[in-house]
């Protein structure tokens, strides 16, 4: 399953990273009183693409950078590496302490605030599959490291995560499919420490979206393209500096990359039943001209398909996550609720409907890791991640009913964080692009 490099190489660089900041404080010291400034929900507006920041371009000058693919051991094993180990314990300790308090707060501020994203970024989310040549953390695919964090995150709040894992989206396609010139014109700033808000943004608001059927178009102009749609469920849109957007080029599906700046560029509102704290916004494109070199790589549909299939892929370590944490409060919770002189547990309704949500949550993640561990090797993971994606859509979506069932009327109020992860795992099944292993 795991990646074989130097042991301890990318944990220790991780955990480099967070003792030289003063995350470390926020992280372990933090006190529970401690609340964080969100910005009032955004709602209701309509606006330009963000103009905060200029990318310099750099000229290509070789073969772009790819990360190593991991080998086969050939061993079945399931035990994390020392590496991962360590990043997904200080990830855990974190979705514990900042981002479950906060849940509630960052859902009703429709945003997730600027002192989690400044703790992540010492994380080193973005750099896991940035190769080391262009400030990265590792030379080989890390796929399953991914899918471990998505999965530790979302723990603490799904809706959070996916605001966090956003930019990493951005900075792990331009990795695996930009060319040499999109690498060095992009990859150094989200090595660097002030990482750019980015986006991932292949859904569209119509019925049955099928992400290989996109209305959004790219057409050819004498220098160019000419980009026109609307895309749905763009993560923190209003504040994007940098989007690969999914556009119909010629019949095929194709990635190109847009700087929110660009004229004809303009973000609105699109409130969502959940994932809220993601911040989630229409990206609509009105004659948005960009360069010939804007497509990402060499436009091949072969890329567009792995990225279909790599961001589901994270869905499901998404839903594996949150359905971890409504196992964790259900299991508690009807131990200790009484009804008729007894601990509800003790009934075989609710004892049947708990373990069913561990059985569940069990096949998820080994479908999820499996579909990872191939992807990482470089083999093909199309049946894996199919299987673990109609997995996580139905049995997340029952895992969150459930937990509301089991907690009659306060699985329904917003005392309990059971409803809030029911209307998370929803989107499971809905969304496409915005995040990506």
């Amino acid at each position: 399953m795991a990646s074989r490099r130097d042991p301890m190489g990318i944990g220790l660089a991780v955990l480099n990273r967070i003792a030289s900041s003063p995350a470390v404080d926020r992280l372990g010291l933090r006190k529970t009183t401690e609340k964080a400034v969100y910005q009032g929900a955004k709602t209701g507006f309509r606006a330009a693409g963000t103009a905060g920041r200029t990318f310099k371009r750099v000229k290509g000058s070789g073969a772009p950078a790819r990360l190593a693919r991991t080998t086969d051991s050939g061993v079945f094993d399931l035990t994390p590496t020392d590496d991962q180990t360590m990043i997904v314990g200080v990830v855990k300790e974190f979705a514990a302490k900042v981002l479950r308090p906060g849940a509630a707060e960052a859902e009703a501020a429709n945003d997730t605030s600027k002192e989690v994203f400044a703790q992540t970024s010492d994380f080193g989310l973005t750099l896991l599959n940035i190769p080391e040549a262009l400030g990265g953390l590792s030379e080989d695919r890390s796929a399953v490291t991914g899918v471990l964090v998505a999965e530790a995150l979302a723990e603490g709040d799904m809706g959070q995560a996916v605001a966090v894992l956003a930019p990493a989206a951005v900075a792990t396609a331009i990795s695996l499919w930009g060319s040499d010139s999109q690498q060095q014109t992009y990859l150094p700033v989200f090595a660097g420490e002030d990482i750019p808000t980015a986006a991932l943004a292949v859904a569209e608001p119509r019925p049955l979206f099928d992400p290989f059927a996109l209305s959004t178009t790219a057409v050819r102009t004498d220098t160019g393209y000419r980009l026109n749609g609307i895309k749905s469920a763009v993560v923190r849109g209003i504040e994007a500096e940098l989007f690969i957007v999914a556009v119909d080029l010629d019949g095929s599906p194709t990635l190109v990359l847009l700087e929110s700046s660009t004229e004809g560029v303009s973000i609105e509102a699109d409130p969502s039943m959940g994932l809220r704290a993601a911040g989630l916004s229409r990206l609509i494109l009105t004659d948005v001209d960009i360069d010939a070199d804007a497509v990402l790589g060499d436009g091949s549909e072969a890329d567009y398909r792995e990225c279909i299939r790599l961001s589901r892929l994270a869905w499901a370590a998404l839903a594996v996550g949150t359905g971890r944490a409504v196992l964790d409060y259900v299991s508690d919770y009807v131990k200790t609720r009484n009804a008729f002189g007894e601990p509800i547990a003790h009934r075989q309704a609710v004892a049947f409907m708990v373990a069913n949500i561990a059985i569940e949550l069990e096949g998820m993640r080994l479908t999820t890791l499996r579909a990872a561990s191939r992807a990482e090797q470089g083999l093909d993971f199309s049946r894996e991640v199919a299987l673990a994606h109609r997995l996580a859509s139905e049995h997340g979506m029952k895992i969150g009913t459930d937990g509301v069932q089991l907690l009659g009327g306060h699985g329904f109020v917003k005392e309990h964080p059971v409803e809030r992860w029911y209307r998370d795992l929803r989107a499971i099944g809905l969304m496409e692009g915005a995040v990506l292993v």
